[in-house]
């Protein structure tokens, strides 16, 4: 398999990247809350009851709405995907900013951007059912996540799935207000798609890049919802892919 470089704007530099450490503490789910917003929401309900205790109920309520807040910017709804398994579904929640074609030659030929706000879900979930074969963690700036320049100055997350369809890759990236990438899957891990990957804390924008057998099924200004919108569709290919597909890895370059 040919060996490509992205994002278009200017390949990343591989210098930068690294992988991304696994988190101290797992995914884990209670009541439909990442557990990483119940330690948050936890530390400001503590907050709230010490400002309570010293200088009343009245002085408090700003850090409860703000640990309400915060439960529901780490929440997590069921989602169930379509039954079409050819169907690439959206890795986030959000806003479709872009839909652009890559310069030919690529074996990526389409990028998918969707923008999360703050108010999104921002959970991420596999697009497509496949082996993570790449992960790479690359650390940088915190500009507006609706920025071009941002797909190559921000802190990000690169993500390649191969399976028994052509392969496509995601990046997670961090926004203006986003200061953490989460991802769970290792290399070589297998997932499904809709399934539970990772998130970026408060507000971000995920990359989405297809092949050229893609067929684009969004459009710039659609809504889109993590696990359910389907974002393009995939044919399984005619001719049987190499025994090795999963071991290229997507290539970087230097920065234009």
């Amino acid at each position: 398999m040919s060996q490509t470089a992205f994002p278009p704007e200017g390949s990343l530099s591989p210098a930068p990247y690294r992988s991304i450490p696994p988190p101290i503490n797992p995914v884990a789910i209670l009541f439909q809350v990442i557990r990483d917003g119940l330690y948050y929401a936890g530390g400001l309900l503590a907050a709230a009851a010490l400002i309570a205790w010293l200088l009343g109920w009245p002085w408090c309520l700003p850090v409860l709405l703000l640990a309400l807040f915060v439960l529901y910017f780490f929440r997590n709804p069921l989602r169930t995907p379509p039954s079409d398994p050819d169907l690439v579904v959206s890795p986030a929640d959000g806003k479709v900013t872009a839909v652009e074609a890559l310069p030919p030659g690529q074996e990526f030929a389409t990028r998918i951007s969707i923008f999360l706000s703050v108010f999104d879900v921002h959970v991420n979930r596999s697009p497509v059912a496949g082996r993570v074969t790449q992960v790479e963690y690359k650390k940088g700036q915190f500009l507006n996540a609706l920025k071009p320049e941002s797909a190559v100055e921000n802190e990000q997350n690169l993500v390649r799935l191969e399976g028994e369809r052509p392969p496509v890759a995601f990046i997670q990236i961090a926004g203006l207000i986003a200061r953490r990438i989460v991802f769970w899957p290792q290399p070589g891990q297998n997932v499904a798609r809709g399934e539970l990957v990772g998130l970026i804390k408060f507000g971000s924008r995920v990359d989405v890049y297809l092949p050229p057998q893609a067929e684009v099924l969004v459009r710039v200004g659609q809504r889109v919802a993590g696990a359910t919108s389907p974002l393009a569709r995939l044919a399984v290919p005619a001719v049987p892919s190499s025994p090795n597909r999963f071991s290229s890895n997507v290539s970087t370059g230097a920065t234009s």
